[in-house]
């Protein structure tokens, strides 16, 4: 009887630790179980998201590929987006923007829809769409999963900043072509105040020389030595009255005041200081002072420069 007992009880603890080592391999199998999801949903996670960054990368080749061709880099963004969903071969794709439409060849539109507004300086300009064709799980977003709301809204961003660039470009260059086209009417503006400038400085001799020169002329043997001098003088200016060189001292040298010019004249006239100093009523110091402003103002003071040959190489430049 003792033997039978012994046996009753180490057959009830080895049954004991049977239904254990069944519990344990229950839950061993279930957290298995748990685990192998894990893994395929990480393996599925990561698969999105390899698709995601193949996307943006093909984006940014397509931007450089098509450089200013808008209409080429929408296009091309648009064929991208249905590989970067969950059901590619179910998924088709719009680009939108101001009055053009870019689809994919599948395009149709259905209830299961994912939009994002593109926006240039702030004002709604288009929109990307992407369509699942058929019905599928809800998850975060209708069918569609957070991951794909955040892609699709960056590449309507992105969008949004290459049609700004490439607007400001041809902004640019409608500005650039206005420019020349401003510059070569400039020209031509400039041309023909010339010619016209060239025509009254003809008039304006011609007049001098057939009705004040006969004057002049004709005063001269009534005139004093002194009267004679100015007419001599009157009479050079005259005959230089369309001469560059007045204008041509005043622009070049707008330091020298109204009396220096003056003096500039006479000397390129070839008028001593003395004669100066007798024509205009002033002592013969007065005039070395103009002249030596006058040399200090053209910049040739204590060079070997002589100042009436200095004003005559002036003229004739």
């Amino acid at each position: 009887m003792a033997a039978k007992k012994r046996s009753k009880e180490m057959l009830t603890k080895e049954l004991r630790a049977l239904r254990r080592r069944v519990a344990e391999l229950e839950r061993e199998k279930h957290l298995q179980g748990e685990i192998d999801k894990e893994k395929a949903a990480a393996q599925h996670s990561l698969r999105e998201r390899i698709k995601e960054l193949n996307c943006l990368f093909g984006v940014a080749e397509v931007i450089e590929r098509y450089g200013s061709s808008l209409e080429k880099i929408l296009q091309g963004i648009t064929d991208l987006l249905p590989d970067s969903s969950q059901y590619p071969e179910n998924t088709c794709a719009r680009v939108i923007f101001e009055d053009n439409e870019h689809m994919t060849s599948n395009f149709k539109t259905t209830k299961w829809k994912l939009a994002a507004d593109i926006k240039v300086s702030g004002e709604k300009m288009g929109m990307v769409e992407v369509y699942y064709l058929k019905q599928r799980p809800i998850v975060d977003e209708g069918p569609f999963l957070k991951e794909e709301r955040l892609l699709i809204d960056g590449i309507a961003e992105r969008i949004g900043r290459v049609a700004e660039r490439i607007q400001a470009q041809k902004q640019l260059q409608v500005e650039q072509v206005a420019l020349r086209n401003m510059n070569i009417a400039l020209r031509e503006v400039l041309a023909r105040v010339q010619d016209e400038k060239k025509e009254i400085g003809d008039a304006v001799q011609d007049n001098v020389d057939k009705i004040i020169m006969p004057l002049l002329h004709a005063l001269e043997p009534k005139a004093t030595p002194e009267q004679q001098q100015y007419l001599v003088l009157l009479k050079r200016n005259l005959e230089q009255i369309v001469s560059p060189f007045t204008n041509k001292l005043s622009k070049e040298f707008m330091i020298l005041t109204p009396v220096e010019v003056q003096t500039c004249n006479m000397i390129k006239n070839g008028l001593a200081t003395k004669e100066i100093a007798k024509l205009r009523g002033i002592s013969p110091a007065t005039v070395s002072r103009h002249r030596e402003h006058i040399r200090k103002k053209l910049g040739i003071t204590n060079k070997k420069v002589n100042l009436a040959t200095y004003l005559s190489a002036l003229m004739a430049e």
